[in-house]
């Protein structure tokens, strides 16, 4: 009886660090990292409380698609565009702090609605093929920004401030000055602990999503998205408009991940017109994955845990590398390295995860 049971805590240990094998690796590299990286505790807290505030919203929106089957949505940069075209509007109306914020969020939610609608309705004809699909989606989408604020703002799109448009008279400019709103929600309620900044306005609005995505899954549309996420055929002989309901997870999640960027840039105080928002998906998504997460299960907890240790190795790893071989560069393709293998690592769990299932089920049936 002993021996079943030491076996079967053996299997369940083993398990248990297969199933959390990008966090554990992550608290390793960071483990090792921090005393290379000679940063002190007071820097690395600030800079962790700054990064948690600035990239939870973003990491948050990306819970609704998971919960309704859609896998990790690449396709929230389309909200992060809409989120950046509300952001030049607003500096090219002179308007100041946390009505300018309000305001951009306010423009990016019809254009994050259409662009989500679009997006569903793709992934909708790219059942069991939503991740490439939607990141493919998001180069697309990348093109037509492009074209809209390299083209049209300035030429059919009225824009009247000279410090926004190119020399040529029409065009954005490569970068955007947000300093008149530049981390005003941050600094709304200030609070320092052991020489950290808290943005602690930020964090309660953090919460309040929380609280909204707990909310959303006892609703009668949120119990359809997980009956959606679990099984697509036995929902629509339960009366559920599956494909109705899988349009409206990807339209939430693009018109919260506009909230967020917007959020995100009012802590940078830069708008890097062309590239900000480039990299925000993949970053997301792994540190969403580092927390734990995978493709067909994400909780707010991933959410967290996965930006605490995923933004702590962004923090040392220039620093690590400059230290061990004189390299700061070394340690910037490291961690862009590490993005994309930690996605690879995690697709591969999945699907290792997800074959061992399905044979122990046949095993079971037999």
């Amino acid at each position: 009886m002993s021996k079943k049971l030491d076996m079967k805590n053996k299997v369940s240990v083993k398990e248990l660090a297969i199933n959390n094998l990008v966090p554990i690796l992550f608290i390793c590299i960071c483990a090792v990292g921090i005393p290379l990286s000679g940063y002190s505790g007071s820097y690395l807290l600030n800079e962790i409380l700054s990064r948690l505030g600035r990239n939870s919203f973003l990491v948050l929106s990306l819970l609704i698609p998971v919960m309704a089957g859609m896998g990790l949505n690449f396709g929230m940069t389309l909200g992060a565009m809409a989120g950046q075209i509300g952001l030049i509007f607003v500096s090219d109306w002179n308007v100041v702090g946390i009505p300018a914020m309000v305001l951009a969020a306010i423009i990016s939610t019809p254009i994050s609605i259409l662009l989500g609608w679009l997006c569903g309705t793709i992934l909708n004809n790219a059942k069991g093929r939503e991740m490439v699909t939607s990141y493919i989606i998001g180069f697309f989408m990348n093109g037509v920004y492009q074209l809209v604020v390299l083209y049209f703002m300035g030429s059919i799109i009225p824009i009247s401030s000279s410090a926004l448009v190119l020399p040529r008279g029409y065009g954005i400019r490569n970068t955007v000055n947000l300093e008149t709103m530049r981390k005003s929600l941050d600094n709304l309620i200030p609070v320092n602990i052991f020489g950290a900044s808290v943005p602690v306005a930020t964090f309660i609005l953090v919460a309040v999503f929380c609280l909204v995505i707990i909310w959303f899954r006892k609703t009668k549309l949120g119990q359809d998205m997980r009956a959606v996420g679990q099984d697509m055929e036995v929902a629509r002989q339960a009366g559920i408009k599956v494909e109705k309901t899988r349009v409206l997870s990807i339209i939430l999640s693009t018109v919260f991940a506009g909230f967020g960027m917007i959020i995100y840039l009012q802590n940078i105080g830069t708008l890097n017109t062309y590239n900000s928002h480039s990299q925000i998906g993949m970053f997301s998504i792994a540190a969403l994955l580092v927390g734990g997460a995978s493709v067909d299960k994400a909780s707010i907890k991933n959410v967290f845990i996965g930006i605490i240790l995923f933004h702590t190795m962004f923090t040392i790893a220039p620093t690590v590398g400059r230290n061990l071989i004189g390299e700061a560069q070394l340690g910037e393709y490291f961690r862009v390295f590490v993005s994309y293998g930690v996605i690879t690592l995690a697709l591969v769990l999945y699907e290792i995860r997800t074959r061992r299932e399905a044979r122990k089920a046949l095993e079971e049936a037999e």
